[in-house]
């Protein structure tokens, strides 16, 4: 198995922090443009948002529950597991359902979420449905997807470790993914280094600028509110043009 390119304690110092921090993070570092397709174009749902957020790397799957010529593919679950068993963890399932628009059934309930909490996932983003949402996050298992549904239809894995197509945007394994009830953010493969860095960074210039200039403002006039702000605004542009050679969304 390849070595992960990131720590485990760094990707617990990354799970800290909200999905919108870590994008104000991967913005400043990334060669890409901010508006790149690495976040969900589509709306997600967070099901269990009293987890907090998931950080993992993605592992990539193609379901299509409406079509029963699927299951005639006999090693399909097991050339599947044997898949999700060789990258190390933690891992996140990002899920292309084929029968979308509609959702005709899930994969993911009860006793797919303990196996593959047991193979070293932490979650999936499944652009379709999910059942059995208590049971799953009594197994510890974190899921994003469109909506909830009652049955599971002809649900069996039809490809795996390809790109795929996951909310509007393309995920490729491998990539670093964050998530919460915000949405996700899949790192393009190379740019995980000094993510956590950035964000850290960003949020205390935030922090040590425009919202300290915007929470002190009891006791002044609108005006000097205004020009106070718009001062710790330049002052927040200087530090992140100082540190990453860029301006920040201020």
């Amino acid at each position: 198995m390849l070595e992960p390119p990131l720590s485990h304690s760094n990707l617990l110092q990354l799970k800290r922090w909200n999905t919108p921090t870590i994008y104000n993070g991967w913005e400043q570092i990334t060669a890409s443009d901010a508006a790149a397709p690495v976040t969900n174009i589509d709306e997600t749902k967070d099901f269990m948002p009293q987890m907090g957020p998931m950080v993992g790397y993605a592992m990539t799957l193609v379901i299509q529950p409406s079509d029963v010529t699927h299951k005639q593919n006999q090693t399909a679950w097991a050339d599947y597991r044997a898949y999700i068993a060789s990258c190390p963890g933690p891992k996140i399932v990002l899920v292309q359902d084929l029968d979308l628009p509609k959702t005709i059934g899930s994969f993911w309930g009860e006793v797919n979420a303990n196996v593959h909490r047991s193979l070293g996932c932490v979650g999936t983003i499944c652009d379709g449905a999910i059942r059995d949402v208590d049971e799953m996050t009594n197994a510890g298992f974190k899921a994003l997807a469109r909506r909830l549904c009652v049955g599971h239809a002809h649900s069996t894995p039809v490809s795996w470790g390809e790109p795929i197509e996951c909310f509007g945007s393309r995920v490729t394994p491998g990539q670093l993914v964050h998530a919460d009830k915000h949405g996700f953010i899949a790192i393009p493969l190379g740019e995980e280094g000094r993510l956590l860095e950035a964000a850290i960074q960003m949020d205390s210039n935030e922090c040590e600028t425009v919202i300290a200039a915007a929470r002190s403002s009891c006791g002044h006039s609108l005006e000097e509110t205004v020009n106070r702000i718009n001062a710790a605004a330049e002052d927040f542009g200087r530090l992140t043009r100082k540190q990453f050679g860029r301006d920040g969304e201020h």
